[in-house]
């Protein structure tokens, strides 16, 4: 017996009340709807319609397989949409929202590799450090930087999200350079305007990874900005030690107009541990374009960002 089409038949007939007009629906004979009903019958030893003048109805036993196998061919139709989907031709255009300073960095630049490996997706890059709502702004995918907060969106995590005290030279000729964190304090610092609050949290760590020492600092300082690009223009001025990201820093502690501090102290500005993300409205499927997205940057990202210094 082809037990899917049977199942299939048995329940439009259900449906409609009717073997010849589920055999209509289904594009068969009339015969072969009986045949199929009365071999799910022998199988399951119970009789599953009651058949009257009047037309037919389900019996007890009828109501509970209809019950349990519409649930069963519902998820074995999602089950052939996700499975199809993966073969799919990643095609359309894709929306994307990403924090300025990173986007430019690291999504921007690999673009043009992007759209010649996909050369039926367009992409609409929308850079914002603002936190867009997907569904009302019609946007496929976000990348964010820091810890999300609980959602309705799925998440993938792309790459971990470090930080590091530095300075630029000047700074350090004037204040000199810190033995520990609390020294820190002593420091002018530029503060982040998107922090919640004025301090950073130093954190050393054991072999291993397990957290050794915790040392949070209150900071100083006359300047605040809510942008990575300028809190690093200002700190390569002179104007005061710095929290910025590993991303963000790697040509200017190059080009030593950055020096960075307490190497052996990793920094961050909240006690949870931020990463970067990839977010998208959840759906059963994800479609094909939003997965080659995802799948293209958590290769060039890799288990080890190639920005870490």
């Amino acid at each position: 017996m082809d037990y899917f089409s049977a199942v299939r038949a048995f329940l439009l007939a259900a449906d409609l009340g009717s073997f010849n007009k589920a055999a209509d629906q289904l594009k068969i004979k009339t015969s072969t709807v009986s045949r199929y009903i009365a071999e799910l019958e022998r199988d399951l030893g119970i009789a599953l319609f009651n058949r009257s003048t009047r037309g037919l109805t389900l019996t007890e036993g009828g109501r509970v397989f209809r019950e349990h196998s519409t649930t069963a061919m519902r998820l074995l139709g999602e089950a052939r949409e996700m499975t199809s989907s993966l073969n799919a031709s990643p095609t359309g255009l894709l929306r994307v929202t990403m924090p300025t300073s990173f986007g430019r960095r690291h999504i921007i630049p690999h673009l043009p590799e992007f759209i010649e490996k996909y050369p039926d997706i367009s992409i609409d890059a929308v850079l914002n450090d603002e936190v867009l709502n997907l569904v009302d702004t019609g946007i496929d995918l976000a990348i964010r930087i820091g810890v999300l907060p609980d959602s309705q969106l799925m998440a993938r995590r792309l790459a971990d999200h470090k930080r590091v005290v530095c300075a630029s030279p000047t700074h350090i000729k004037l204040h000199g350079v810190p033995a520990s964190p609390d020294q820190l304090q002593s420091h002018p610092a530029i503060r982040f305007t998107l922090a919640g609050d004025d301090s950073w949290l130093l954190v050393r760590r054991a072999r291993g990874g397990k957290r050794e020492r915790e040392i949070e600092i209150k900071l100083q300082g006359r300047l605040r900005a809510d942008d990575t690009e300028a809190i690093l223009d200002l700190a390569a001025a002179g104007c005061g030690i710095a929290l910025l990201p590993i991303w963000s820093i790697g040509p200017a502690l190059r080009a030593g107009s950055l020096v960075r501090l307490l190497p052996e102290w990793e920094a961050q500005a909240t006690h949870a541990e931020p990463a970067i993300w990839a977010v998208y409205p959840r759906k059963k499927t994800v479609s094909s374009k939003v997965r080659a997205f995802l799948d293209f940057y958590s290769t060039i990202f890799g288990e080890q960002s190639y920005w870490q210094v």
